[in-house]
């Protein structure tokens, strides 16, 4: 995985993001003239009090800047997000009232997968994403739009072999469950409470022999027609959601 010094956001939910986790990050920021949309206003306000300038600049302008026309008035460049070291969250004293949950993704292509992958890691309550250093995407603007602001919020972790880290991860309580099509067992039918890491294959090749191997279980998402798989991105809000339901069956309560 590679990624420049630099990043150019856009988009409001991202623009908001970075100003409120990661505003010491920012280099330019540039807004719409005359905007008058009331969230451009809050970011305005919003970057005075976080001391980020704002330079006011026309719409082909913001179009050249962001390198898309879906900037939604405002473009910041900013420093790149490093990537996080494993053995920072495996030091993590466990909380059996908060068992660790992580999404690990073998080989990720697609920018907007990425993307996709750290917007649901959010919703989800996911500690930390990790991914490939080699043979992925690395953080790109488009990650960055896609994630909609989780990209500085879920922290994201470069490994160089998968197999070995999944290892780390068993070694320190953590199990680890592969999302497979070809598994006998359904994501519904796994006790997901313990501390685990869900482990979800690239596009197209899947699973990895090695990082299968490594896994303590496998599990499906049942497919009721004639598609044959999900996006990434859909099979980690599945995985991911399901686990949710398990921990907190209070905030999912069944129907009378």
């Amino acid at each position: 995985m590679s990624s420049d010094k630099t990043l150019v956001v856009y988009g409001l939910h991202t623009v908001r993001a970075t100003f409120t986790h990661a505003s010491t990050d920012v280099l330019e920021a540039w807004i719409k003239q005359d905007a008058s949309h009331p969230e451009l206003v809050e970011l305005t306000a919003l970057a005075r009090t976080v001391g980020v300038r704002m330079q006011s600049v026309g719409g082909g302008a913001l179009d050249k800047l962001a390198g898309s026309p879906q900037h939604q008035g405002i473009v910041v460049r900013r420093r790149t997000p490093k990537l996080r070291e494993l053995a920072d969250f495996l030091d993590i004293q466990p909380n059996p009232a908060r068992p660790a949950l992580l999404l690990a993704i073998d080989q990720l292509q697609d920018p907007h997968n990425l993307g996709a992958a750290l917007r649901v890691a959010d919703a989800t309550g996911v500690d930390a994403v990790i991914v490939t250093k080699d043979r992925s995407v690395g953080i790109t603007s488009a990650v960055a739009k896609v994630a909609s602001g989780a990209l500085d919020t879920v922290p994201l972790v470069g490994v160089t072999n998968l197999a070995r880290a999944l290892a780390d991860m068993k070694a320190a309580g953590v199990w680890a469950v592969g999302a497979s099509h070809e598994a006998t067992m359904s994501v519904y039918e796994l006790d997901l409470q313990r501390p685990l890491v869900w482990v979800l294959g690239g596009e197209g090749t899947g699973l990895r022999r090695l990082t299968r191997d490594t896994c303590d279980y496998l599990a499906r998402i049942p497919m009721q027609g004639t598609v044959g798989s999900l996006n990434l991105g859909t099979a980690a809000a599945v995985c991911l959601f399901e686990t949710g339901r398990q921990r907190a069956a209070e905030h999912f309560p069944r129907s009378p």
